[in-house]
């Protein structure tokens, strides 16, 4: 079943499902767990919203597909202003969507601090990430061509830098998001 398939379940669809009554049992039990958390989660996001609102600068985030309003105001409350940063590579490196290495000649000559940069802003843009396969054509795209390659998660990094490359640009430059512009 998909994710939506099972949301949409209520208690009684649980009974229908399973011949045994303990499966039935488990399947209602996680059922209530899952329509419990979505209120609770609700609640939360209604409360942040009353308390904090999208600064001029960062609503431009919400047209890049995979931001909502959560994100947004996420990734505003930890860049503080974006002209802290001189370079769109600075802005990547600090919300940890690229790779901390040393390198010489093409070879790998040791890793910097891993630790270094935005935690929060690193997981940020890997949810804006998840959310643009879901949502864009073009990011989904990217991400199997990336997951060809590689692997999943290595694609699902290189989708959330590019994410994170075009939402410093939007904020910097106060610019829609275009999708033509971010995957050639």
């Amino acid at each position: 079943m998909s994710g939506n398939a099972i949301k949409k379940l209520n208690e009684d669809g649980a009974n229908e499902l399973f011949d045994c009554p303990n499966l039935a049992f488990m399947a209602k039990n996680n059922i209530a767990a899952i329509t419990f958390l979505e209120k609770t989660i609700k609640g939360i996001e209604r409360q942040v919203k009353s308390q904090v609102k999208l600064r001029k600068e960062f609503k431009m985030l919400l047209t890049i597909p995979g931001i909502g309003p959560i994100l947004a105001l996420t990734i505003m409350l930890e860049v503080g202003t974006i002209h802290r940063f001189e370079a769109v590579g600075d802005y990547s490196s600090y919300s940890r969507c690229v790779k901390s290495e040393k390198l010489t000649n093409g070879k790998k000559k040791g890793e910097n601090n891993k630790k270094n940069g935005n935690k929060y802003l690193a997981w940020a843009y890997v949810e804006a990430a998840n959310f643009a396969i879901r949502h864009s054509v073009a990011a989904h795209r990217f991400y199997q061509r990336k997951k060809a390659q590689r692997d999943g998660i290595v694609a699902i990094k290189a989708l959330s830098n590019k994410i994170c490359r075009a939402s410093y640009t939007i904020m910097r430059d106060q610019v829609p998001y275009e999708e033509g512009l971010l995957f050639k």
